[in-house]
């Protein structure tokens, strides 16, 4: 090789090496803050996924991490230059990274091999194995605002395609429940011209409503027909009523507030008859947008019939100067401790059976550890409410000690239970996920 040719041989591997280096730089600083994420994960119970989370097939990632940038909960990292879920739990089922990566290697998924989510069972235009019956919404296992409202578009577009069939004194379409889901299909059923009535068992905004004051409710742009788009990322629980309430009145939407549908016959013909304590209706079609949630789990302890025991919390202002246990470790219990604590006069302690907080909120657990150190919550960890008198509350610890607390006022936050009563009632079938899209 002559010389000019070693000197041009040299300048290609010093240029190769000056754009290699930083990139290998930055890729094993982005592998080692991964790492962290990862172990922070699993010292916080983060790594086991609640319901929807992604998984990543590593015979078509390419490491691009497009994916990793796109999430905005710290879902993803990178492990020996592939996209991985080193924080499952955080997922809330946006669908960003799967929609990002340009090898199509990342698909959603309910539960883990070892753990099962009850699904109810659905197709992809939303209809369950009851023809003419949809899910839509926090049941079928999407519960973010935005998801919400574009699988209420959907739903309703596919309705539309296939041509009214209405007959006089029926509906199209009966939407039952109005949280965002529920909303979102009234509205598109307007914009399509299609007969519709709105059941709601309470008032307009499902369980949003029982969120905590102040609570930020993460959402993204969506279009509202006949309103606008709605740009807004992030919006306070009372601002976001606000809204529902403004796009129901500036689109002229009636909804029967307080009349909850008791059950959901499908007649010979295919038409469903639709029963609440108020009224028989006919439709077409129905459309259940109840929510995941249920009947919230319970206790099963003595005393937990007491008027004093609450399973939601939508104004922590109305309780003051009172002596307060909030029950459980998720996002809702830790919020409404935190909420409570925050009212002249009140004690509150947060009763949990683990030994940490697990699968919260980043921002809750920092707020919950400066709640504590600065005495305005106490955490009872390991321990377990088993008596609820009417001025105590009993309460057993890791070490099997009892403790008796003064107590006016417990609010229970472990969960619900899955409608199946209803949804059997109403004869749709359930499936147990298991790592399944």
């Amino acid at each position: 090789m002559s010389l000019d040719g070693v000197i041009i041989s040299g300048l290609g591997l010093v240029l190769a090496g000056a754009t290699m280096i930083p990139f290998a730089l930055a890729r094993r600083r982005a592998e080692r803050e991964s790492h962290e994420k990862e172990m922070e994960a699993l010292r916080y119970g983060l790594a086991e996924p609640a319901t929807l989370y992604p998984v990543v097939d590593p015979e078509r990632c390419m490491g691009s991490g497009f994916c990793i940038e796109v999430c905005p909960e710290g879902v993803l990292g990178i492990r020996d230059g592939q996209a991985v879920a080193i924080a499952a739990a955080r997922c809330i089922g946006h669908g960003l990274c799967e929609r990002s990566c340009p090898a199509e290697a990342i698909r959603l998924v309910f539960g883990t091999a070892r753990r099962g989510v009850d699904i109810p069972r659905i197709k992809e235009n939303f209809e369950t194995n009851v023809p003419g019956l949809y899910i839509i919404g926090e049941l079928g296992g999407m519960g973010l605002i935005r998801n919400a409202f574009e699988q209420g578009r959907q739903c309703i577009e596919g309705i539309a395609r296939e041509g009214k069939r209405v007959r006089a004194g029926e509906y199209e379409v009966i939407i039952v429940g109005c949280g965002p889901a529920g909303l979102s299909a009234a509205l598109n059923c307007q914009h399509h011209g299609l007969p519709f009535l709105v059941l709601e068992k309470e008032d307009v905004g499902g369980t949003v409503r029982y969120y905590p004051r102040k609570k930020l409710v993460m959402t993204a742009p969506v279009n509202v027909p006949g309103y606008g788009k709605l740009s807004f990322r992030e919006i306070r629980k009372e601002e976001l009523m606000g809204l529902w309430s403004d796009i129901v009145r500036k689109a002229g939407l009636t909804i029967n507030t307080n009349e909850g549908v008791t059950a959901v016959n499908r007649l010979p013909d295919g038409r469903f008859h639709v029963v609440t304590p108020i009224a028989t209706y006919q439709a077409r079609r129905v459309v259940l947008a109840i929510g995941r949630r249920g009947v919230p789990r319970k206790l099963q302890v003595p005393g937990e019939q007491s008027p004093k025991v609450a399973y939601s919390l939508r104004e922590p202002d109305a309780f003051r100067g009172d002596r307060i246990v909030v029950v459980g470790g998720g996002d809702s219990a830790v919020e409404a401790a935190l909420a409570l604590a925050e009212q002249p006069g009140n004690r509150v302690c947060l009763s949990y059976r683990g030994d940490q907080l697990s699968r919260i909120k980043e921002g809750n657990r920092r707020r919950f550890e400066e709640a504590t150190n600065a005495g305005h919550v106490e955490a009872l960890w390991r321990s377990q409410l088993i008596e609820i008198g009417d001025e105590y509350v009993r309460v057993r610890d890791g070490s099997e000690a009892v403790r008796t607390l003064d107590n006016d006022r417990v609010f229970v936050f472990i969960g619900g239970e899955l409608p199946n009563a209803f949804l059997a009632q109403c004869g749709v079938e359930i499936e147990t996920r298991f790592g399944t899209p």
